[in-house]
C-alpha cells in the first residue's frame, strides 16, 4: 500500500505524461492498449468526460491478503447512465471465502465455484475502461487491489487517474474550517459513507455490498455531487485524483 501512494503522488500532478509512458513501458498488450488509449486533457469540463464507475467486492481490506470476489461497472457520463453498458463479474478468488466475508458481500461458495479468474476477465474489463475516468468511492480499496491482482496475474501493475466520491465528500464536510471546528468541540464527524453521502442528496436507498449497485450508486452520487457543489464546467484536473 506504501509503494501504491508514494506513486499516486508521483503521477498526480501529470497523469496524461504517466498514461503515455506506462503506455511504452508495459509488456503486456491488453495493460498497453489500455494506458494507449487516450483520456481527456486535464482542462477538460467534466461535462464532456465520458466516464465509468467502479466497484469491487473483496474478501477483506488488505490487497496483500485478500482477493477481488466480484467486480461491478457502469459507463455513464454527466447527464447520462445507459444501463445497458453495465459489465458485472463474480470471480474465484485464489483463496476459499470465510464466513465474515461471505456475510459481508453475501457471494457464496456455490456462486464462486464455477466463476472464473480475474485474469479471465481482464482484458474486457480494461477495454470497457479504456478511454473512461474512473469514479469510485474510496479509492483506496479500487485502486490498489486491482493493482495488486493485476501485476499477480501479467508481472506488472494498472495505477490509473480516478474521480473519488468519498474524497469529494470529505473536502466538504471532513476538511472545511466548520468541520474542524464542529470536531474539536468533540462531535462526531459526518459520515461520508456511499448511503449516508446519497441520502444527503435525497437519492433513493439501494442494497449496499454488491459491486453493480453500488458502481450504479456512485454514478449518481457524482452526478449529484456536481450539480450540487460544482459545475458543468469544473475541470477534470480539480477533482481527480
Amino acid at each position: 500500500m506504501h509503494g501504491i501512494r508514494l506513486r499516486q503522488k508521483v503521477v498526480k500532478a501529470n497523469w496524461l505524461d504517466y498514461m503515455a509512458k506506462r503506455a511504452e513501458q508495459a509488456h503486456d498488450s491488453a495493460l498497453r492498449k489500455f494506458f494507449a488509449t487516450p483520456l481527456p486533457d486535464s482542462d477538460t469540463p467534466i461535462a464532456q468526460v465520458p466516464m465509468a464507475a467502479l466497484d469491487m467486492e473483496t474478501t477483506g481490506l488488505d490487497e496483500r491478503r485478500h482477493a477481488i470476489v466480484s467486480i461491478g461497472v457502469v459507463p455513464f457520463t454527466l447527464d447520462r447512465i445507459p444501463l445497458a453498458q453495465r459489465r458485472y463479474w463474480v470471480l474465484k478468488p485464489p483463496r476459499p471465502l470465510d464466513e465474515a466475508s461471505i456475510a459481508y458481500h453475501h457471494i457464496t461458495h456455490s456462486e464462486i465455484a464455477t466463476a472464473p479468474d480475474l485474469d479471465a476477465v481482464l482484458d474486457e474489463l480494461l477495454e470497457v475502461l479504456a478511454g473512461r475516468l474512473v469514479v469510485v468511492h474510496f479509492r483506496n480499496i479500487e485502486r490498489p487491489f486491482l493493482d495488486a491482482a493485476v501485476k499477480a496475474r501479467r508481472g506488472e501493475g494498472v495505477i490509473f487517474p480516478m474521480i473519488d466520491t468519498m474524497s469529494l465528500e470529505a473536502r466538504m464536510h471532513r476538511q472545511t474550517m466548520l468541520a474542524r471546528f464542529s470536531r474539536w468541540l468533540g462531535r462526531p464527524p459526518v459520515s461520508i459513507r456511499l448511503n449516508a453521502s446519497r441520502e444527503r442528496y435525497g437519492l433513493p436507498v439501494y442494497q449496499g455490498h454488491h459491486a453493480l449497485i453500488d458502481a450504479l450508486a456512485t454514478a449518481e452520487l457524482l452526478q449529484a455531487q456536481i450539480s450540487h457543489h460544482y459545475t458543468p464546467e469544473t475541470r477534470l484536473k480539480d477533482i481527480w485524483v
